[in-house]
């Protein structure tokens, strides 16, 4: 097929569950490529000579190679191809934001194009793949005589251990929650990231000498020191930043009605039945705040809106998230902020705002809000729920003396994610803050290689394979 052939092809729009369907259910909204489909949409990449999806990617995938073989039919093979830098395409498919990363790169989204659908082809072959009952697993080396203990079941914490076994260094990751996954569990709803992907990919990992301890929190139950006495050579810390960020607000730690984004997701998947009441605030414009109140509505809530200080070319959240969110009713208050907690006998009542007009660009490159004075308004609220990010909570640091960064992350060597203390390592969202499953897959895979170099005498500098230039 010629290029001029490849490019008359529209994108393949997957099917979606209409409204009505689907805010009463966790079910997940959008349905995958048909084998059909997915050839489609495959014949519209060009192959470019110097791939900008792959520079995009934060795992480096080679999108191109794994594209080919799928427009092919080689389905197992192209997945396997994806498999060869990425520890769980199953999530980084469903989760990522490809209009920021892969696809945002893609030659054929630039001017008024758009994009091929990377996300949805590498989605369609771990569907497949589940879906044909494949083997997930991979032959893994002779386990030898060190072996590494793991605080957090996230995706850099799992991507830790599946490099590392494979390598023949047993590992045990302790999870302080029931279930493991970390945020791709309890931070997002199942209509985004169903849990039976979650379960297939993962426990695939189990299988090849990789112990998972659910409910134990290193820092109460046991010590960083602990696991270095019961015989681990070494520690990766992948704890997330599962804190909620606060407001700041009078009030906003006392008052009956106020719970933070964070801790309602994990509340609510970890299987509690939480009402937040009709009306319903939400601050924030990530995809935690669009996960919050979109949530919200499938319990009952009618009246949710989301309050935002910016605009919505500023907002971090996923595009295609966003846009499920109008479609559901969930109306998006712009350049407005809360200001005063309002309640009566401890209950919340109401949110003071003020309006924001936007400056000139802060260090994030986004344009600054700016207070509009005198321009404060009320909105009733029977809960308000703060999503404006997450900071690292470090229970599991008891005992150790980390060096800290200023964001209250783990202060890290910057390409090899060893931290202060010389046989503990660190990767993930408490490194970087909140930032995307790939990134954390990412340096994953680099503070497996900076650990095993570490284990076997080396320096951790030298015949690299993956180093960590990634910027937060």
């Amino acid at each position: 097929m010629k290029a001029k052939e490849r490019m008359a092809i529209a994108r393949q729009m997957p099917v979606e569950l209409t409204v009505a369907e689907r805010i009463t259910n966790f079910d997940e909204i959008v349905a995958g490529y048909s084998e059909e489909t997915a050839v489609l949409e495959a014949n519209r990449c060009l192959q470019c000579k110097k791939p900008g999806c792959r520079d995009g990617c934060p795992i480096n995938n080679d999108i191109p190679a794994f594209i080919a073989l799928l427009r092919d039919r080689q389905f197992e093979e192209a997945y396997w191809k994806i498999r060869e830098t990425s520890s769980m395409p199953a999530v980084c498919s469903r989760v990522c934001p490809h209009e920021f990363q892969c696809e945002g790169a893609c030659v054929r989204g630039k001017g008024k194009g758009q994009a091929v659908a990377i996300g949805m082809l590498e989605r369609f072959l771990v569907d497949w793949m589940v879906g044909n009952k494949k083997d997930l697993t991979r032959e893994c080396a002779m386990p030898g005589d060190k072996k590494v203990a793991i605080v957090g079941s996230g995706p850099a914490g799992m991507t830790v251990a599946y490099c590392l076994a494979h390598r023949g260094i047993p590992c045990t990751i302790y999870e302080s929650l029931s279930e493991y996954g970390g945020m791709l569990t309890v931070g997002i709803p199942a209509f985004r990231l169903p849990r039976d992907i979650i379960h297939a990919e993962f426990d695939a990992l189990k299988s090849c000498g990789v112990t998972i301890k659910t409910g134990v929190t290193i820092g109460r139950d046991k010590s960083l020191q602990d696991l270095r006495d019961e015989g681990f050579d070494a520690v990766f810390m992948g704890v997330g930043a599962h804190a909620s960020r606060k407001l700041g607000l009078d009030d906003e730690e006392k008052t009956q009605g106020v719970m933070h984004g964070v801790d309602y997701l994990r509340r609510i998947n970890l299987g509690e039945n939480i009402d937040l009441g009709k009306k319903v605030v939400v601050v924030g414009g990530g995809n935690v705040a669009i996960d919050v109140a979109r949530t919200a509505l499938r319990f009952g809530s009618s009246d949710v809106f989301i309050l935002y200080r910016r605009s919505k070319a500023e907002m971090p959240a996923s595009m295609a998230e966003v846009h499920h969110l109008e479609e559901e009713g969930v109306r998006i208050e712009m350049l407005a902020a809360p200001v005063k907690i309002h309640h009566e006998n401890g209950k919340l009542t109401g949110v003071e705002c003020i309006r924001m007009e936007l400056g000139e660009p802060d260090a994030s490159g986004r344009r600054r809000p700016v207070v509009q004075e005198g321009s404060n308004f009320i909105i009733e609220a029977h809960s308000l729920v703060p999503a404006i990010s997450q900071n690292v909570e470090h229970t599991a640091d008891k005992g150790q003396e980390f060096k800290l960064t200023s964001w209250g992350t783990y202060d890290t060597d910057p390409l090899t994610l060893q931290t202060s203390v010389e046989w503990i390592f660190a990767g993930g969202d408490d490194v970087l803050g909140p930032q995307t499953a790939a990134k954390a897959v990412y340096q994953g895979k680099v503070a497996a290689e900076s650990i095993e170099c570490f284990l076997n005498g080396r320096d951790l500098m030298t015949d690299r394979e993956f180093l960590c230039p990634l910027e937060d």
